[in-house]
């Protein structure tokens, strides 16, 4: 295999920058339909000085997570972020999560090449056994997504999450290592 870890031909991943990126990074925290995309929690919009204090306590947690800023290759801005996290070493398992930032950012492969770049260090390199990924049913282009890229739908967690005014199933997919060494 003669390809770079973490570059491929639209993006490459790289560790976050709390000088260059927090900035950034803040404006995402105010975006809401990225936050109601991407994360369980409540959107909380937060300071460039609060994001560099988050990636000082993140070090802290780096032995069970990795997290890598999503760039794009023709200008090497900023658009996402991917992690592998909450990382069982004993059992070989991780949760992926992943996001890119900016509306007029997706559906032009950035994700699709970070996943795929995420998935060969985590099986290849880190030798997982599975990855885990959890979105809400009314993400359907985030399902939809990951079973394109070799997840199954494992577990659906009925009326598990609140948005909108309403409750929505918790989705869980999976991939083992011999199904994405297959693909």
């Amino acid at each position: 295999m003669n390809e770079q870890l973490f570059r491929g031909e639209l993006v490459r991943l790289t560790a976050f920058d709390a000088e260059k990126d927090a900035e950034t990074e803040s404006r995402w925290t105010h975006n809401a339909e990225f936050a109601r995309l991407t994360f369980a929690e409540p959107a909380k919009p937060l300071s460039p000085v609060t994001i560099k204090k988050k990636y000082d306590d993140e070090k802290e947690k780096e032995r069970n997570r990795y997290r890598f800023a999503i760039r794009a290759l023709a200008d090497d801005r900023l658009i996402g972020f991917i992690a592998l996290q909450w990382i069982e070493w004993n059992n070989g398992a991780c949760f992926l999560s992943f996001g890119i930032a900016d509306a007029v950012d997706r559906s032009k492969g950035y994700a699709r090449e970070a996943v795929r770049l995420v998935l060969r260090y985590a099986f290849g390199e880190l030798n997982l056994f599975r990855l885990s990924a959890v979105t809400g049913s009314y993400n359907d282009r985030a399902i939809e997504f990951l079973q394109r890229a070799g997840f199954q739908i494992e577990v659906r967690r009925r009326e598990a999450l609140h948005r909108d005014g309403r409750r929505w199933d918790a989705v869980g997919l999976g991939m083992l290592k011999d199904e994405w060494s297959k693909r």
